[in-house]
């Protein structure tokens, strides 16, 4: 009886920390603003370059309508991610896989206001190992 209290206990605890590792597992790539209603940035990765397997955006202020994003390499390739969604104030995108395994170097986004009376939206951008 008591070894199975503590199997359940332990088993408990991984379940509840788990998912705070892997929030902890995201690495953050740069941030940009959304000035009109179809925009485009570019983010430089920097010092965060490295190969990463997703990305994910997370926005903050006003909803955004995602559209695309390039994924500039640093071997000269890229790669074009289809988003195509709308992304409200306060949440995130699914885990967008890369594929391959190569450097980002740098990102560009497209996107616009998902409504043209909003503030001005944030978004930051994430890379998982």
């Amino acid at each position: 009886m008591k070894k199975a209290l503590v199997s359940i206990f332990a088993a408990a605890l991984l379940f509840c920390l788990a998912p705070a590792a892997r929030a902890a597992d995201w690495i953050y790539l740069g941030q940009a603003h959304v000035d009109g209603q179809h925009d485009h940035d570019n983010i430089e990765v920097g010092k965060a370059a490295g190969r990463y397997r997703f990305l994910q955006v997370r926005v903050n202020n006003a909803p955004i309508e995602f559209d695309h994003i390039v994924v500039h390499y640093g071997n000269g390739e890229s790669e074009t991610l289809q988003v195509r969604e709308v992304i409200r104030r306060g949440k995130r995108t699914r885990a967008i896989p890369l594929a391959g395994d190569r450097i980002v170097q740098s990102l560009e986004l497209w996107y616009g206001k998902a409504n043209p009376n909003s503030a001005r939206p944030e978004v930051n951008l994430f890379g998982q190992k």
